[in-house]
């Protein structure tokens, strides 16, 4: 019978906490759309002690080793892993806390680690030629990254949903979509990949000290920029968890209904539902949301009963899975290439 547990080196065994770490971050950004700086704090110095230890090792066996299979693989970690995830966040190709775990992984796994588990060494593929396994781990999140896509037409076909946006998104009924993360794909002309965010919803929602159903239920009221509150509470960051306070002053909606009619078609020309007021007035900006996408959202949430939305599926998750799949099997694309 063989022994269970893995036979490593130590700070190849003290990489594994990664793995847990990781887990708890992917749902997390799945659930919350947040994840604090400081998570990764405690692993980046781990990730450094471990890499000077590594790197000490190798220098007093020198040779090959040092050479080949510590500063060639390390080198690129740190060469090529950290410019790419900085690059990516830089052109928006995912967020801070994405690129913030790709950083902590390459300098945690520079160099391909090694368990073994009775007569099975883990990871089971590794190239013959030297490569940094960080590398390997942000090359399997692409690739099953790329199976997001079709796990969602899939979904969509068997439900019979079949429209050209069943590749990143579903539909939802307008009562789940305050407390939902991602992107509106409706607009009153069609369909948009450029929809409302719906962090950027929850934002004008709270600054108004307004919820969508009642909007829904007089949206001519509230498509006046007249019936804005005085003083408007803070947006928060349109986080579903975020801590909302609602202390602003009251909005003169019924000074707003005996407005003069002539008067108060050429406010709605100028600014309906206040969306320019309000992204004029938050600090900061509405996750790139502008005036017109605003209000194209606003008009699709208070006329539709159900919306499509792309739930804009956090990289961390991919990642997490590419780091589980490195582990236990190794590199996709060399095996692919190779």
């Amino acid at each position: 019978m063989y022994d269970v547990v893995p036979i490593a080196s130590t700070p190849d065994v003290l990489r594994l906490v990664a793995v847990p770490v990781f887990a708890w971050a992917a749902v997390r950004d799945v659930k919350t759309r947040r994840i604090s700086s400081s998570v990764w704090v405690p692993l980046s110095a781990l990730a450094a002690v471990l890499f000077v230890w590594d790197g000490w090792v190798a220098y007093q066996a020198g040779g090959v080793v040092w050479s080949h299979e510590f500063l060639v693989p390390s080198a690129l970690s740190l060469g090529v892993v950290v410019p790419l995830a900085y690059l990516f966040w830089w052109f928006g190709g995912f967020g801070g806390a994405d690129a913030k775990a790709l950083l902590v992984l390459a300098l945690l796994f520079p160099t391909y680690p090694a368990y073994e588990i009775g007569s099975w060494t883990l990871p089971t593929v590794t190239p013959e030629i030297a490569s940094a396994f960080s590398l390997a781990i942000l090359t399997n999140a692409v690739l099953l990254g790329v199976l997001i896509p079709v796990v969602l037409a899939i979904r969509n076909a068997i439900a019979g949903r079949i429209a050209p946006v069943m590749f990143i998104g579903w539909p939802v009924e307008w009562t789940t979509v305050s407390s939902t993360h991602g992107r509106l794909l409706d607009a009153p002309s069609g369909r948009s990949l450029s929809g409302l965010d719906l962090d950027a919803l929850r934002m004008y929602l709270r600054w108004r000290g307004l919820s969508l159903e009642e909007l829904r239920t007089d949206p001519e009221t509230y498509r006046d920029p007249a019936s804005l509150p005085d003083e408007p509470n803070p947006p928060t960051d349109g986080a579903v968890t975020a801590e909302v306070r609602s202390d602003g002053g009251s909005s003169p909606v019924q000074d707003s209904l005996e407005r003069d009619t002539d008067a108060s078609a050429d406010i709605e020309v100028e600014d309906p539902w206040g969306a320019a007021a309000f992204l004029e007035d938050i600090d900061g900006t509405a996750y790139g949301t502008g005036p017109e996408t605003l209000r194209d959202g606003l008009e699709v949430l208070t006329e539709r009963e159900a919306v499509w939305i792309s739930p804009g599926t956090p990289f961390l998750v991919p990642i997490f899975a590419g780091l589980v799949v490195a582990l236990v099997y190794g590199d996709l694309l060399f095996t692919l290439l190779f």
